[in-house]
């Protein structure tokens, strides 16, 4: 496995993949590494000739009060794990080597960016498409990898990729669950075990949302008030948003469907985890 640290590099490395004519395939991540990540990794092995993988934490997606300084950096663990996936290259840039001194072009999806977790973290999809737009320059992959986990994340890069012709096939990976049913995030490290516990308030609500759904009730405020009581009943825990939304444009919508996006935020202590299923 080469780790490249420069863009220059990795150019290098993806012009050579691409003078083969093999197939390469590029899993974004923050770091931190944890099954979720690796279940992207292993599909995209199993899909691509090469495989890189970027270990970025971008700044421009977190907001001024955010957790950047204290994000999880564990690197040689991280890299331990992609050698033993048998990842071909990982792409780690310093903030200097993707935004150098004066950089002032982002790359912002109007209409979505502002949607879920953008409309509580103001600038936070603009951060994000920039950095991806960027990912696919450097390393000019066939095919990108994302978590399902961040579905708003994923609307929003698919229009990017739409707009801006791309040529990249988006593939959403699966919630990867403990087997509690807590979503797996990097960000769940920093809770105690009483607010771990705490947590599982998130799963909890989108289980009563899609419970009463499978019951037959298809009207939106109903099943998102049903689903806020049951989040209630956590006192320890802070709601951000409840919402049911198209999966693609992240508007809301007034009768509940198949394909229907449920999603949730909440905070527990300082940490905000999100989570969401599709409705059946």
């Amino acid at each position: 496995m080469q780790i490249c640290t420069t863009i220059s590099e990795m150019r290098t490395v993806s012009g050579a993949t691409r003078s083969t004519g093999k197939s390469a395939g590029l899993v974004p991540t923050m770091g931190a590494l944890h099954e979720g990540h690796l279940s992207l990794v292993r599909a995209a092995r199993a899909k691509c000739d090469v495989l890189v993988v970027s270990i970025f934490v971008n700044p421009t997606q977190f907001g001024p009060n955010e957790d950047l300084t204290k994000y999880p950096r564990p690197f040689t663990r991280d890299c331990e794990l992609l050698r033993n996936e048998k990842v071909d290259f990982v792409f780690a840039p310093t903030v200097e080597e993707m935004y150098p001194p004066g950089a002032a072009t982002f790359v912002n999806v109007q209409n979505l960016s502002d949607r879920l977790c953008g409309k509580s973290r103001p600038g936070h999809f603009r951060g994000v498409t920039t950095v991806v737009s960027k990912l696919f320059n450097i390393v000019s992959p066939d095919v990108a990898f994302f978590g399902q986990k961040d579905a708003a994340q994923v609307a929003v890069i698919r229009a990017m990729v739409r707009d801006l012709n791309f040529p990249v096939e988006i593939v959403a990976g699966p919630i990867v669950r403990e087997p509690d049913g807590l979503a797996m995030s990097s960000r769940n490290a920093y809770l105690t075990p009483q607010q771990r516990n705490q947590a599982l308030v998130l799963s909890r609500t989108l289980s009563r949302v899609r419970e009463l759904y499978d019951l037959g009730e298809r009207d939106s405020e109903h099943l998102i008030g049903a689903g806020k009581r049951t989040f209630e009943r956590e006192p320890a825990a802070r709601l951000d948003y409840l919402e049911i939304v198209h999966l693609d444009t992240l508007a809301p919508l007034e009768d509940s469907k198949s394909g229907a996006l449920v999603a949730i935020a909440g905070v527990l202590g300082t940490t905000r985890l999100i989570d969401n299923i599709v409705l059946p």
